[in-house]
């Protein structure tokens, strides 16, 4: 049983799919104008991290995500460069997509563009004209009128007439009502445009979203999802189109999840507040995030706070992050190490008249763990999500990988067979783990060589990183026949090797 935190109702549900075995999703994706902030990273994260979690408990699911390539921001800086608003909108998408693949965000299903969704967003604006809920000025420009919808706010929890009472708006004598919000905007000198029925022009921000997700995923689907600050007004608007063009107020999603801020020196962390962030803690977008950590720890750090929770964003988080990561890695290379040598045939059958039953076994003892905290990971994942909770649990099985490791190491543990098959179950669970929260997918780079001898020369320091970089190449690649080969000539030259989560450490014997 899967339970969710509905925005719409603002309460944990049962999650029930409207098709048996199948989820249905859609999260608002970027507006490209800029390269990728971790602000941005954070739902993006989430929901992949989301998607593995239904995929792994058996179903099949459709991830819809779009790109708002039409946009005043994209408009604005194409013209502030003298490029045209595709050359922004393709130059940041590739930007997003290099920043997303080195977090080990997987692609969406289909990536939606507002420029190839036109025939859709304007087939929907004249359902809602035709049907009373839209109207159009003199110019072109086409508005939702909200005092038509009767559920206008039931997202957020809006009154309307609280609304204008605090109403921020700029003042438009045009609209019928101050919080009507555009469909289409009538074209201007300088920006992109497209023939419809009121006229050329451009759809407006909210129709889109309605338009794409309404076309890849029906009239009716499981989770629409993104940050906390879309769900006024834009997943409003959203449910007010879709439902009033459907004629359903049960239509459209049937589950609105929202992740929390990310806040970096107690300032939201978006575009618009990009100079202040930069002037309190230097560290903004993903690529300069990158450039000094790696992806796997920075998506370590965004899951290790519940998904709907605020999130403080810096860099003593961040190496935080790095330590907790290491301790992770560390039991994958210590399950790696065992599995390599069950498959090398070094776990020996036992000849003995034993009773091998895993309650007296220490294999059989830290296999009988790691499925109890396997199901606490399950449930924890269960319960909204709980990616926080959830690798508590992964670093408890770490903990007890790491304990017999050093147990087998040190002599205290006869590698017999049976204990060997129950470790790759080991090996099994810690993998599912990490898999869905997307971990271990990336080889561990070997950045540096340390080394103990004073007297090792520059040359030396060099060719050993050559060396155990060439080993780490065929460990990556399972060819675990080479690397032991370095390994064992380098030992009998005098030269311990160590695998660590930083790489590989050397000294003299």
């Amino acid at each position: 049983m899967i339970k969710v935190f509905n925005t719409m109702s603002r309460s944990k549900e049962i999650f029930k799919p409207l098709v048996k075995g199948e989820v249905s999703i859609y999260c608002c994706g970027v507006t490209p104008y800029n390269a990728p902030h971790i602000g941005n990273a954070r739902p993006f994260v989430t929901w992949d991290m989301i998607r593995r979690f239904f995929a792994k408990s058996g179903y099949k699911v459709r991830y819809v995500q779009n790109f708002t390539d039409v946009d005043d921001k994209i408009i604005k800086t194409a013209n502030e460069q003298g490029v045209t608003w595709k050359d922004v909108s393709e130059k940041n998408i590739a930007a997003y997509f290099k920043s997303m693949d080195a977090l080990n965000v997987r692609h969406a299903d289909i990536y939606p563009k507002v420029s190839e969704t036109m025939d859709d967003i304007i087939k929907m604006i004249q359902t809602l004209v035709d049907k009373g809920f839209a109207y159009v000025l003199d110019n072109g420009d086409v508005f939702y009128s909200v005092e038509k919808d009767k559920g206008y706010g039931k997202l957020s929890g809006r009154k309307l007439e609280d609304m204008m009472a605090g109403a921020r708006v700029e003042v438009d004598e045009r609209k019928h009502h101050p919080m009507d919000f555009a469909l289409w905007k009538a074209a201007k000198l300088g920006e992109p445009s497209w023939e419809s029925p009121w006229g050329k022009g451009r759809p407006g921000w909210h129709i889109e979203c309605s338009a794409m997700s309404l076309k890849y995923l029906g009239d009716k689907f499981d989770f629409h999802g993104g940050g906390s600050d879309l769900i006024f007004p834009h997943h409003e608007n959203e449910i007010a189109q879709s439902q009033a063009a459907l004629g359903d107020e049960n239509s459209f999603a049937q589950y609105w999840l929202h992740n929390g801020f990310i806040t970096i020196g107690n300032e939201k962390a978006s575009k618009s507040n990009k100079e202040m962030v930069r002037a309190k803690k230097g560290l903004f977008t993903v690529e300069e995030i990158l450039a000094k950590y790696p992806g796997e720890v920075v998506r370590l750090l965004l899951l290790q706070t519940h998904y709907r929770s605020p999130l403080e964003f810096d860099e003593e988080r961040l190496k935080e992050a790095q330590d907790y990561y290491g301790k992770l890695a560390k039991a994958y290379w210590q399950l790696d190490e065992l599995a390599r040598l069950i498959h090398a045939g070094e776990f020996i059958k036992d000849t003995g008249e034993k009773n091998f039953a895993i309650t007296i076994s220490p294999a059989g003892g830290l296999v009988e763990e790691g499925e109890r905290l396997l199901s606490n990971f399950y449930a924890a994942m269960s319960d909204d999500f709980n990616s926080a909770l959830a690798i508590t649990h992964m670093f408890e099985l770490a903990k007890e990988v790491n304990g017999y490791y050093g147990e087998f190491v040190g002599g205290k543990i006869l590698p017999v067979t049976i204990d060997g098959d129950i470790i790759l179950r080991v090996r099994d669970i810690y993998l599912e783990m990490a898999q869905i929260l997307g971990l271990f997918e990336q080889p561990v780079p070997v950045e540096k060589v340390e080394k103990t001898s004073d007297n090792s020369s520059e040359l030396v320091d060099k060719l050993m990183k050559i060396i155990l970089e060439l080993r780490q190449e065929a460990r990556a690649a399972k060819n675990w026949s080479a690397a032991d080969k370095i390994r064992d000539e380098l030992k009998a030259a005098g030269i311990v090797v160590e695998d660590t989560p930083q790489g590989a450490v050397w000294k003299q014997a």
